[in-house]
């Protein structure tokens, strides 16, 4: 085949694919340009607002949740307990028996004290009956002034054993009281220390009552941010038990005083909404305290996209998806947050999480909840595993 025969042979096959690419196959090149400019269908779930927060940078609080109104109830008397009618957990009402310590020894010192003051009464109204007819007899002129001081000095011990002797009446039915141990307030029962059986002591520890309806967090921030913080300040925080959810307070108290081995303060905040508030103390709890001075333009980590040293966003702008440069600031590993120095203003809403096959000024629509790209891409995954 010579060479000007085969010239021609690509000739005409080039021409035939050209033809068919314009004959061939037109709907494909349609369909094709008809999904670029499909818009991409946005849910709520899939945006995101640039919010402002003090929060980075700002003084870290480290503690716990615990209840303001929290009572220690210790053994008022040596015995053994007998009863515990109330279990960790349990609620009480104020009034409620939580122990009941064995009260025979009590008892026995209390009818004791009864007796005591009952013969303490009797000889004081004896005195007195003697003192009486003493005065009597001393205004006739039958016995002398000092028989008669003799008998007001009688009548007045008596007297004073009549009181002693109500005293300790008073201090024996006190410690029979005291063998019912019962709660102080509105609560429930916490970490109970003894069991039925048990002898013991005057202050040893039995169980503890809490108010869950006061809970707080109480923690602790170096000293070295002490002048940053303020009554009324507002306090974010994390509860371990409590996954991502973010609770909010204010700052209530600042201690005095720095402890001497660590070099913090304590601090206390208070929930702005009690209601929801764990009902469990101890939980561990770190937080940030919110410094006006420091507020800045935020946005969670997720929403930005870096390429090198430059980072943009992809914004709503319109109808239209918009790369967006920005410029980063400090960084709060905590909460997931970083700053936003310039490129963005508060309110502007950016994709939560952009995928790679996006394009700058592509149409987007916005659909209802559960019907965006999110939830699309969701759908999908099973699909294609099939």
């Amino acid at each position: 085949m010579t060479r000007a025969t085969l010239t021609l042979t690509a000739l005409i096959l080039a021409l035939t694919l050209t033809a068919c690419g314009k004959d061939g196959k037109p709907d494909e090149g349609k369909g094709a340009a008809a999904k670029a400019a499909a818009p991409l269908l946005l849910a709520p779930e899939d945006l995101r607002k640039v919010s402002q927060s003090g929060l980075i940078g700002a003084p870290v609080i480290t503690g716990a949740i615990q209840p303001a109104r929290r009572a220690d109830l210790r053994a008022e008397v040596a015995a053994v307990v007998l009863q515990i009618a109330k279990d960790n957990g349990e609620r009480v009402r104020a009034g409620d028996l939580i122990i009941r310590i064995d009260p025979t020894s009590i008892r026995d010192a209390a009818s004791s004290a009864d007796e005591a003051l009952r013969a303490a009464q009797q000889s004081f109204e004896q005195t007195e009956r003697v003192l009486a007819r003493q005065r009597t007899l001393n205004q006739q002129g039958m016995i002398s002034t000092q028989a008669l001081e003799d008998a007001e000095v009688r009548r007045n011990a008596a007297q004073s054993e009549l009181a002693a002797a109500k005293s300790r009446v008073v201090t024996a039915r006190q410690q029979v009281s005291r063998t019912e141990v019962r709660a102080p307030f509105d609560g429930v029962v916490s970490e109970r220390k003894v069991s039925v059986g048990d002898t013991v002591q005057v202050g040893r520890e039995l169980i503890k009552v809490i108010d869950p309806a006061s809970m707080r967090f109480e923690g602790q921030v170096s000293a070295d941010r002490l002048g940053e913080l303020k009554l009324g300040q507002p306090v974010a925080f994390r509860i371990n038990g409590f996954g991502d959810a973010e609770f909010r307070g204010k700052l209530a108290r600042v201690d005095a005083a720095a402890n001497a081995t660590t070099r913090q303060v304590e601090l206390i905040a208070n929930f702005d909404d009690p209601s929801k508030a764990p009902q469990v103390s101890g939980l561990y709890a770190e937080g940030r305290v919110e410094s006006t001075d420091r507020r800045a333009l935020v946005l969670a980590e997720g929403s930005v996209v870096r390429e090198g040293d430059s980072a943009f966003v992809w914004k709503l702008a319109g109808d239209k998806l918009k790369k967006v440069a920005v410029t980063l600031g400090e960084r709060d590993d905590r909460r997931g947050e970083i700053v936003i120095a310039s490129g963005l203003s508060l309110g502007d809403e950016v994709l939560r999480a952009p995928s790679g096959s996006l394009v700058d000024g592509a149409p987007f629509q916005r659909v209802k909840p559960g019907a965006g790209a999110a939830s699309a891409v969701a759908a999908a995954a099973p699909a294609a595993s099939k």
